[in-house]
This record gives structure tokens, C-alpha cells and sequence, in this order.
């Protein structure tokens, strides 16, 4: 009996264990940015529920329902690690655990951005202030904070557009294999150069571009993904109105998927979004369209929803009980 019972813990414990692997699954990671830790980051640390918010169960509920296997979250490296290479914050590390154990129990991938870009305090990973050792020891204790490689993923960093493109691919680059050398197997998300947008993926900047910059980068577990972002409004940055016509990104995904092809990488669309105008949902129909390609995409998490956003054009948290339009899109590629 003792033994029955035994075999039976361990199966239940096995089968627990393969529900939660999300991050680690063949079929391609699919969700919403979760935004609100990383609120107001002129206000450091700030006060909880009054600066910044961390998502509720309702939210991750709701999502999952939608068919989402993945929230990506961001938060601030200066709310985790209040001083370089300092301890992580007991209190902000728990709402990290919080979230990760909301999307547990959701079965879905838990995606942790350090939404910096590329800094801390305003100083670039690089820079005389902020060495690159400070991100390396970031990153470090932070694997060590969330060591189950099935449940959570690492962003890098969100749109690092504080340093060159060349710089910020060396330091991911050390960054990935340093982790791997400490036994670190979760997967790894590494955004392009500047604002990662794949619309500007080839175009040179300082004599360097991601094209090149990202073509050779290499992870000796190949758990490593390139994060690229694209908006749809004229300027790319997610703040107009109007979007671009769907077959300019249709262009777009199909030059992305021939260079990732060509370079043995692959891709993660960590953030996208349009307004809830039909020219802008068939826009970004035509984005999620343009990751057919199972070869080279990863995943994608639409940016944004949060309990905080109100009448943000781009959220998806829904209003009034009512689902955002641009639900009925996402919900068609789930």
C-alpha cells in the first residue's frame, strides 16, 4: 500500500511538473504584456498600488480563458535591485513570485522583462557607472530567484536603445553564456538593438544594424531567442492612431523570417499592438499572419493589457465586461 501510494505521488508530482511547461514547449508561446510593475519609473522604488501594480488573478484568468499560454510581465531593475550589485528586494521579488505562481496556476509561461532600456538609473549597461558586470550580477541572482526553467523565461532587456547596437549584442551575448555556464536552462529572450522594431531590422546605425550585429549570436543550449517589437502607426511607435496598410507588414515578416532562416535564429514578437479601427485591426491581422513561418517564431505576447491602462487605445483589458476588438483578431491565430 505504502508503495502504491508512493508511485502515485510521484506520478501526480510528474504530470504537475509537465503542465507547467510552458516555456520550454514546441508549440509556440502565445499571450499579453501584463503591464503595471514597471509603472512610473521616474518614482523609485515607489509605493505599491499607488505608483505601480502587479496583475491580479482575475487578469491571468482571463487571459488563459482567451486561449493564452504566456504573460509576459515587466518590471523595473530598480525596484528589484535597489543598489548594483546589492540583494534583490525581499518585497519585490515576493510580488515576482506572486505573478509567477498566478501563472502556474494557469499553466501558462511567466516571461520576466527587465523593462530598462538598457540602463538603470538612466546610466547605460556599459557606461562607467553601470558596468556590464552589474547587469551580469542582475541576471545571475535573479536565475538563482527563479531557477524552474519550465515556468519562467528571461527577458534581457526591453528595447535597450541607451547603447549602441553592437555594445548591447556583445553584453547579451555574455550574458546568455555566462547563465549557461552557472547551469541556467530557462529560456532566454534577447531583444534587438535600439527599439528592436523589425522594421528596421537591416538599417544601419553607427555602422552596425541588428541584421548583423544578431546574425552569428549563438546559445549553447539554442534556448535563446531574438525579441524583436512593431507597431503599426506610421512612425512605429505605438502612440498614433492610424496604421500603416496590412501589406507593408506582410513584407516586413517576410524579409524577418528570411533572415532568421538564413542564421539559424529565431524570433519572439515581444510587443505589438494597434488601436480598435478596422484599417488597424487588419493590420494587425496581417502581423499575426506574417508569423506562419513554424521555423523561426517562437511566440508572441500583444502589448498591452493591465488594470491601470483606462482608455489606452492599444489595451486589451476588457471594459465593461466587454471584450476589446482587438481580441477577436488575437483570438483567430490562438
Amino acid at each position: 500500500m505504502m508503495m502504491r501510494h508512493l508511485l502515485f505521488t510521484l506520478l501526480c508530482t510528474f504530470f504537475a511538473s509537465a503542465a507547467q511547461a510552458n516555456c520550454l514547449q514546441s508549440e509556440m508561446l502565445k499571450g499579453v504584456n501584463l503591464a503595471g510593475p514597471e509603472f512610473n519609473a521616474a518614482t523609485v522604488p515607489g509605493t505599491v498600488n499607488k505608483d505601480y501594480v502587479y496583475p491580479s488573478a482575475a487578469e491571468f484568468e482571463y487571459f488563459a480563458r482567451l486561449g493564452m499560454n504566456t504573460v509576459r510581465l515587466p518590471f523595473l531593475w530598480e525596484r528589484v535591485q535597489p543598489r548594483l550589485f546589492g540583494a534583490l528586494d525581499p518585497a519585490e521579488l515576493e510580488r515576482m513570485k506572486t505573478a509567477l505562481t498566478l501563472a502556474q496556476g494557469q499553466n501558462m509561461c511567466l516571461i520576466l522583462d527587465l523593462h530598462s532600456y538598457g540602463a538603470y538609473r538612466g546610466k547605460p549597461i556599459g557606461s562607467v557607472e553601470v558596468g556590464a558586470t552589474a547587469f551580469y550580477d542582475v541576471w545571475d541572482k535573479l536565475a538563482q530567484a527563479f531557477p524552474n526553467a519550465g515556468s519562467t523565461a528571461f527577458g534581457l532587456s526591453n528595447e535597450p536603445y541607451t547603447l549602441p547596437i553592437a555594445q548591447w549584442a556583445q553584453i547579451a551575448q555574455q550574458t546568455v553564456l555566462r547563465l549557461r555556464t552557472r547551469g541556467v536552462s530557462n529560456l532566454i529572450l534577447v531583444a534587438g538593438g535600439r527599439w528592436s522594431g523589425l522594421h528596421e531590422w537591416d538599417k544601419r546605425f553607427d555602422g552596425n544594424s541588428n541584421a548583423a550585429a544578431f546574425a552569428r549570436f549563438e546559445d549553447p543550449l539554442r534556448r535563446s531567442v531574438i525579441e524583436v517589437h512593431q507597431y503599426a502607426d506610421p512612425n512605429f511607435s505605438g502612440t498614433g492612431k492610424t496604421c500603416l496598410a496590412p501589406a507593408q507588414f506582410k513584407a516586413m515578416f517576410e524579409a524577418a523570417n528570411s533572415w532568421a532562416a538564413a542564421h539559424g535564429q529565431h524570433l519572439f514578437l515581444g510587443e505589438f499592438g494597434t488601436p480598435a479601427s478596422a484599417p488597424c485591426l487588419a493590420a494587425l491581422d496581417a502581423m499575426l499572419a506574417g508569423m506562419n513561418h513554424s521555423a523561426v517564431w517562437r511566440g508572441w505576447t500583444y502589448w498591452a493589457a493591465g488594470a491601470w491602462w483606462g482608455d489606452y487605445p492599444l489595451s486589451i483589458t476588457p471594459r465593461q465586461g466587454e471584450d476589446a476588438p482587438q481580441t477577436t483578431v488575437l483570438k483567430k491565430y490562438l
